[in-house]
């Protein structure tokens, strides 16, 4: 197999090992917003009253490691404003937007 083939096909190889590796990422960081979510309607926290503590919120890197998603997963949530946070740092759902997306996801 010429040289030129060898680094062209190398090169595809890095290019889809990348995509992949976002691919799976995402796919972790949409299972840990689910759980996320389940874990906050379990605990009853749908409003402000009832707001909970959400543990990995955000923490020291070196204790936390590369592979804990959870709180760019909660951060995802705050911003599409499915999780609302309240003065104290409680967290709590926002029923509106959760049913809204509840509706979409069934059509």
């Amino acid at each position: 197999m010429p040289i030129y083939l060898q680094i062209f096909l190398i090169i595809i190889a890095i290019i889809a090992f990348y995509f992949l590796t976002l691919l799976a990422t995402g796919w972790g960081i949409r299972k840990l917003c689910f759980t996320i979510i389940r874990e906050m309607e379990d605990q009853g926290a749908t409003s402000a009253r009832n707001a909970v503590h959400l543990p990995d919120s955000r923490g020291n890197f070196f204790k936390r490691g590369f592979g804990n998603y959870r709180p760019k997963a909660l951060q995802i949530l705050i911003t599409d404003k499915i999780v609302l946070k309240t003065s104290g740092g409680k967290y709590f759902l926002n029923k509106d937007k959760l049913a809204e997306i509840k509706t979409i996801k069934h059509s």
